[in-house]
């Protein structure tokens, strides 16, 4: 931990420029590597006692914040849980669980411990809370108008445990092979790195034989996390509470420095209709009614799938062997050109289809 601290130092100091390049994806590849080995040595001394949680519901979502930020006071508005609120903190010593039902989707909302400086290395009970927040499908970032200094904390914890905010996984394809160098291709032209920065990158993680096919514009961060291989990918959405408190004036100020931010009253209720929007938007659903064939559709009870699934993947969400026995299927809405087009079963769906499986009995 010593050389971590004398390398991410001299990474402080270092300007980034061309000439340093080099240099600094070095350090950078070295920090990740003695970090990956860090934890690999504290996994094996420990036994992990993380939180045992059943997935619920469309989707997960976990409320991320400092303790007494109003997480709970939050959960309890959103769904019908009723997770222990006080004025201190810590009060949330468990995970909080409880169900968001909007538009027809059922989301499992989840209270955790508030996340602290150094959660990240165990602070806290840092690492089982970042585990759950590791498989949640969104992050609620919650900090309270006035700690909005709070955020770039939390932020660096997440990072630290490998969690990617609102990006999607680098388009890098690292193939490791038996001899023969480094091949590194690049599809797009680089502006941020250059193919020299990249081997020396590969090479400081130990990687000296591999075919590397490079699809888009990517920084040295990016690099390094396609070589490590376990980062996560998360949406999230930034929310402001305890805006009945302030005055309009310091809350312009507020949201100026956080223009992305969902400005709430978690304890008046205040504004929780756009969350629970900005929420389902954020998880790219799509209603999907089912149809008997010769009878009205279902319009109360709609089959919530992401954006981009196909009538495959319906017939998996509805029963296992849907898709050996299908007959046909038929789509009115605005993924076909005309009412009850007959599709197969890579047929990409719409909001708001309405859908028919024939299936031999």
């Amino acid at each position: 931990m010593d050389r971590i601290q004398e390398l991410e130092e001299e990474l402080r100091k270092t300007p980034y420029n061309k000439a340093t390049q080099h240099h600094i994806g070095r350090i950078k590849a070295r920090i990740s590597r003695l970090k990956e080995e860090a934890k690999n040595r504290i996994k094996k001394k420990t036994v992990s006692t993380g939180y045992a949680l059943r997935n619920s519901g469309d989707a997960t979502l976990v409320i991320v914040g400092f303790p007494s930020v109003g997480k709970s006071t939050l959960l309890n508005k959103l769904t019908d849980s009723n997770s222990p609120v006080a004025d201190y903190d810590f009060t949330t010593l468990n995970v909080i669980p409880g169900i968001m039902e909007y538009h027809g989707a059922r989301i499992q909302v989840l209270d955790v411990p508030g996340l602290i400086k150094g959660a990240s290395g165990g602070k806290g009970r840092g690492k089982e809370v970042l585990s759950v927040i590791r498989n949640s499908d969104i992050i609620a970032i919650i900090i309270d108008v006035f700690n909005i200094h709070q955020l770039e904390t939390l932020n660096n914890e997440l990072y630290e445990a490998g969690i990617r905010l609102n990006q999607h996984p680098p388009k890098i394809k690292i193939e490791k092979i038996d001899g023969g160098g480094l091949n590194v291709t690049t599809l797009v032209q680089l502006s941020q790195i250059n193919i020299e920065t990249i081997k020396i990158v590969l090479s400081e993680s130990r990687i000296h034989n591999a075919n590397v096919v490079i699809s888009e514009d990517v920084s040295i961060d990016q690099i390094i996390d396609a070589i490590s291989g376990n980062r996560v990918y998360i949406p999230s959405i930034l929310v402001l509470n305890k805006i009945d408190l302030v005055r309009n004036h310091y809350l312009s100020e507020v949201k100026k420095q956080l223009p992305n931010c969902i400005g709430i009253s978690a304890e008046k209720g205040y504004n929780l209709d756009k969350l629970q929007s900005d929420i389902y938007l954020k998880l790219k659903f799509i209603r999907v009614f089912t149809k008997k064939p010769g009878k009205k559709p279902d319009l109360e009870k709609p089959i919530i799938m992401v954006n981009g699934s196909t009538v495959k993947d319906v017939c998996d969400r509805m029963h296992a062997d849907f898709k050996k026995r299908i007959i046909y299927a038929k789509i009115w809405g605005s993924s076909v050109k005309h009412s009850g087009q007959m599709v197969g079963l890579d047929h990409k769906l719409k909001d708001k289809d309405v859908l028919t499986i024939s299936i031999k009995r």
